[in-house]
């Protein structure tokens, strides 16, 4: 029985890792020996759990939905281990957070010290990442996500929208001018995002009615964090959620621009998490905590 659940362990390395050399490494094994029980396990259950080729491996479907019920089986015993053990002393253990730059920088880490305090028995891991990770392969128990819902296998809580605002820093507007109309930004450098999903033209609305305006520019940006600090430097004219430029508003840093043209768009933002975490009381903590401490400027 120790073997199965050594054999379970060393699957759900390899699956979170991506090679047996990287979860060898992680769990200070040898990749043959990780290789053989994995073997162990796929001869155990009668089905092949991870398709190997010579330069990758990708797990099957199979291995697909055997990681995820193992990992929701793990987690649930990781409670209620969790549970009979807490003497009335709260919650307890390891939280994944996953959240962009953007918003870890300005909105998390400013209360994360609060709920450390609430909730000191509760250990805090979090990764601040623009790309859209998988929950269950990054092993994270929340991820907070700005924008369209995609993931359908998560449930979601709304913290909060934050309308898009231009803005540009005193420096910048001093040197080449403040944009009077959107047609203006023809003349200006416009900072872009290098993500597939990023368009070359910007929303206005004028006399009422909604419009696109193209932008151009020489600087595109792989984060929000980039394309802010760009703009902070004085590199041209950014578009950004307002929460995540709030403060820089505030102390003087940018100033917003073409506020009467603006086309009242924005982005929600959420927590997600899968269904089974709502009933960690570490998840619970979180989530609770947010609803009380969590301010976005809209």
């Amino acid at each position: 029985m120790n073997n199965h659940f050594a054999d379970v362990e060393n699957f759900l390395m390899v699956s979170s890792e991506g090679s047996f050399a990287a979860a060898a490494k992680s769990l200070r094994l040898t990749p043959s020996a990780v290789s053989r029980s994995i073997a162990r396990l796929e001869q155990r259950l009668s089905v092949s759990l991870i398709r190997r080729t010579t330069r990758s491996l990708a797990l099957t479907r199979e291995g697909v939905a055997y990681r995820d019920r193992m990992v929701a089986i793990l987690s649930d015993m990781a409670e209620v281990e969790n549970s009979l053990s807490d003497s009335g002393q709260g919650p307890r253990g390891l939280l994944r957070i996953n959240a962009s730059p953007s918003f870890g920088i300005e909105c998390l880490i400013p209360i994360l010290p609060r709920f450390s305090e609430l909730h000191p028995a509760i250990v805090v891991d979090l990764t601040l990442t623009d790309a859209i990770v998988d929950l269950v392969e990054e092993r994270a128990d929340i991820a907070i996500r700005i924008g369209p819902l995609r993931d359908t296998r998560l449930r979601a809580k709304k913290l909060g929208h934050s309308r898009m605002v231009l803005v540009a820093s005193p420096g910048y507007l001093a040197r080449r001018g403040t944009p009077v109309t959107p047609d203006d930004l023809a003349t200006h450098d416009c900072l872009r995002f290098s993500f597939r999903r990023s368009v070359d033209s910007w929303p206005f609305r004028i006399n009422g009615k909604p419009v696109q305006r193209p932008v151009q520019g020489r600087f595109f940006g792989n984060s929000g964090e980039v394309v802010r600090r760009m703009a902070i430097a004085g590199g041209g004219i950014a578009r950004h959620g307002r929460f995540h430029v709030a403060s820089d508003l505030r102390e003087g840093r940018l100033v917003e621009i073409l506020a009467d043209y603006n086309a009242g768009d924005g982005e929600d933002i959420h927590a997600l998490y899968a269904a089974e975490d709502r009933a960690a009381a570490r998840v619970r903590a979180f989530l609770d905590f947010l609803d009380e401490a969590m301010v976005i400027e809209g």
